[in-house]
């Protein structure tokens, strides 16, 4: 019995290791961010500078070019080092990492690395100020932690949590916004070009380590997603994927109480934007993100937003592909669009971290909710028939699942990794699924869009995302 805890706190002193090196990891490439994006700036000046005369000639505003592209790469820096500065670890992030004392050690880093997973968390109503959350784990583990957040009607919200000591939990932060900070030699100003140093001694250059540049791919990734569910450019896409779930949730329960709501999950809930619409029909709203990119950000932007337009970002600078003219290329998007605090949530929406499977497939959830949606989701599992079960399971009977999205699946590609499982079926086969795990198809047909495309490029990447109403009508019976 002895021998078996001091398994169990190896375990979990393991796990809250590897989280912390993971969160580390994830922290160093936001922080990496004007260094890499420096080094593209530099690589295009190497070009131009190996032109020949008269080609430079034709091409004499390039320098000015490269100077408004470091001064848009400055404004997004103050966003991304302002919204760090924001964040309150839920780990010591001071602690000394010292991975030699497990045998399995080295396996399961490079397992948690690969799958950049987040621990159970079961989410409870915890009363806040308003909105937020964000990802990076150990996978696998069956730890019970706390991560909720509500978020009250027109108050502003603050990221507080039954936060256990447990690793995997990731609370909804509080995130007392600076103007600036600065960071192993790059610093962020405010609009005066003002400097100051950082308040988080966990920022500083002795907690950072070097990361592959795919990760910063990352963090560029996550200010496209931004402008998708933040910015008005990005109305027209949600306005494809968002607005006809909204009508249908709208449709599907006209007679919403406002002492009883509704209760709705969005698993894969990204930046948070649509779980928090969801919420403003009248439906208590609990999103669900696997992503601590995703977390951080959301976090920030739904708890530290003080006015509508208050951040200047340039999402499409990073690539120099397909511009019509570099005023398009480098121009400025306003977010948010909206004041989350003042959009007229529901009492009761939450953002809960943690992976959808660790966190759902749980006795507690059966049978809780009244809908469940799934936007650009489903394709994100390993085992996609998983997904679909524990659907079923958690809808009341006579629940509604509305989905909307294509089917690229994120494991499908994992070249090097044998025993990555990636189960990929056709649509054909995840509707028999469905109808195995007791759905009926109520309505189903087929949507043009965008993911997080610039609606400016000459290259517009289009998805026939598959649209569809099921309904739970009965318990399945479990084939033993």
């Amino acid at each position: 019995m002895e021998e078996d805890d001091n398994q169990k706190r190896r375990r979990l002193k393991l796990e809250e290791a590897l989280e912390i090196q993971s969160l580390r990891r994830i922290i160093t490439a936001y922080l990496n961010y004007p260094d890499a994006s420096e080094e593209d700036v530099r690589r295009y000046e190497r070009s131009y500078r190996k032109l020949p005369p008269v080609h430079k000639d034709l091409l004499s505003h390039y320098p000015l070019k490269f100077q408004r592209l470091r001064r848009c790469i400055s404004k997004n820096t103050h966003f991304i080092f302002s919204m760090l500065q924001a964040f309150e670890p839920p780990l010591d992030m001071s602690q000394d990492l010292d991975l030699s004392g497990d045998s399995h050690a080295e396996c399961a880093q490079k397992d948690h690395l690969a799958s950049q997973g987040i621990n159970a968390c079961s989410c409870e109503s915890v009363p806040v100020r308003i909105p937020c959350c964000q990802h990076d784990c150990v996978e696998g583990s069956n730890d019970t932690c706390r991560s909720p957040v509500l978020v009250h009607a027109n108050k502003e919200v603050d990221m507080e949590s039954n936060h256990q000591s447990n690793a995997g939990s990731h609370p909804l932060c509080s995130m007392p916004t600076k103007e600036s900070e600065e960071y192993s030699g790059s610093a962020i100003t405010d609009s005066n070009d003002n400097v100051s140093p950082s308040g988080q001694h966990w920022l500083g250059p002795s907690f950072q380590f070097n990361v592959p540049l795919v990760d910063v791919d990352k963090v560029r990734c996550i200010i496209r997603n931004i402008v998708r569910d933040w910015a008005a450019e990005g109305k027209n896409e949600r306005d494809q994927c968002y607005m006809p779930i909204l009508e249908e949730l709208n449709t599907l329960f006209p007679n919403r109480s406002k002492d009883s709501p509704p209760a709705c999950l969005v698993p894969g809930a990204g930046l948070g934007r649509l779980a928090l619409e969801i919420s403003r029909l009248g439906f208590v709203c609990q999103g669900n993100e696997f992503s601590y990119y995703m977390m951080i950000c959301s976090s920030f932007i739904l708890n530290n937003s003080e006015t509508a337009g208050e951040w200047t970002i340039y999402p499409w600078i990073h690539s120099n592909c397909n511009s019509l003219s570099d005023s398009d290329q480098l121009r400025p998007v306003s977010i948010p669009d909206i004041h989350p605090a003042s959009a007229g949530i529901t009492e009761g929406f939450s953002m809960c971290g943690g992976d959808f499977v660790e966190v759902y497939n749980d006795p507690s959830q059966e049978g809780t909710w009244d809908a469940v949606v799934t936007c650009f989701f489903i394709d994100t599992a390993h085992n996609i028939v998983e997904y679909i079960e524990i659907i079923s399971k958690i809808l009341k009977d006579g629940g509604v699942w509305i989905n909307f999205g294509p089917l690229l699946y994120h494991f499908a590609d994992m070249y090097g990794q044998e025993d990555e499982m990636s189960i990929e079926l056709s649509l054909e086969d995840v509707k028999k699924v469905a109808l195995h795990y007791g759905f009926e198809f109520e309505k189903e047909r087929t949507i043009e869009t965008t993911y997080t495309t610039n609606p400016r490029s000459m290259m517009q990447n289009r998805y026939f995302a598959a649209f569809w109403t099921m309904r739970k009508k009965s318990a399945v019976v479990q084939v033993p």
